[in-house]
């Protein structure tokens, strides 16, 4: 893992993670590239301390592998700040807040 600026951090695969304070975990996402032409992927403005990502970000939502009462987080994440929309099911749903600094020991 390796730090990009104080709100982001690069992972292996083409995965960029930050920090959800509605979750009080890191959400990882595989920024679009070459490398991954035909896996989802999320497009990323390049801008390290105030990032945008498109298109929205859900977490542990409904699917295939995932019971139907797992906990939710949907979020847009633009120029450093997150939306999190109603489907949430922790505190911040419905709120927007700064992204926060990656705590120290996160990840």
């Amino acid at each position: 893992m390796a730090a990009l600026g104080t709100k982001l951090r690069r992972l292996e695969g083409g995965r960029m993670a930050f920090w959800c304070p509605g979750c009080g975990q890191a959400h990882q996402i595989t920024v679009c590239h070459d490398l991954f032409p035909d896996g989802p992927c999320w497009g990323f403005d390049g801008d390290f301390e105030r990032p945008s990502f498109t298109p929205s970000i859900m977490m542990n939502g409904p699917g295939p592998t995932h019971s139907p009462d797992a906990p939710v987080c949907h979020s847009y994440v633009t120029k450093g700040r997150i939306l999190y929309l109603q489907d949430c099911t922790h505190e911040l749903a419905g709120c927007t807040v700064d992204l926060p600094d990656w705590p120290d020991g996160g990840l």
